[in-house]
């Protein structure tokens, strides 16, 4: 028998976000400056880099709006631009400066909340990954503290992103809403991707 919307199960937005997500989750990963396991001083300078010319016209985009994810009381900016450039002035990278590069593709004017929460979702996502590479490397790259992939805070990003999931669950509620927010965050992933691969090798 087929279900009204009113009667239709709520979808379960993190699990949609997995699936949209998960080639090129797993793509990026692969690709990233600190994935090999002899990554040096050079390659986290590589990965600042990359991340600081993906967050910051993303974040940019991000303050035109005050709903969505910007909107949720629980959400405080989080300081990722702030760490990236703190590790990128740190003497031990001095060799490897470098400016940030334009954003070629400007992020949509009109995008909806549940868009702006998928985007989200991988910034944030973004963090819990920080955090394992953190132990993995502490040790291999100090003394250089590696403020990014540490993440704000002495509890990491456990506690944050719990708050963000509860958040997102609560305000992506509907079959379309949950379709907008993939859309986001496969958008998010293929900035990051053009910028690690080259513009149309994101997909």
């Amino acid at each position: 028998m087929n279900r009204s919307p009113d009667t239709a199960p709520a979808p379960d937005v993190l699990a949609d976000l997995r699936q949209a997500t998960a080639a090129r989750h797993e793509r990026l990963d692969s690709a990233l400056p600190l994935a090999g396991a002899d990554a040096t001083l050079a390659d986290y300078a590589a990965h600042l880099h990359l991340l600081r010319d993906w967050l910051a016209p993303l974040e940019r985009w991000e303050r035109g709006y005050g709903d969505g994810p910007q909107g949720a009381p629980d959400l405080p900016a989080a300081p990722h631009l702030a760490l990236i450039e703190a590790d990128l002035a740190e003497p031990l990278l001095a060799a490897y400066a470098g400016a940030p590069q334009p954003d070629a593709v400007p992020w949509p004017s009109d995008a909806s909340p549940a868009y702006r929460w998928g985007v989200a979702y991988v910034v944030e996502g973004s963090q819990l990954g920080g955090a394992v590479l953190y132990k993995r490397l502490a040790a291999q790259l100090g003394p250089h503290p590696l403020r990014y992939l540490r993440g704000a805070g002495e509890a990491g990003p456990g506690p944050r992103w719990r708050a963000f999931t509860l958040a997102l669950r609560a305000q992506v509620t509907t079959a379309q809403q949950s379709a907008e927010a993939c859309a986001g965050a496969c958008d998010a992933f293929d900035r990051i991707l053009a910028l690690a691969f080259g513009p149309g090798a994101a997909r």
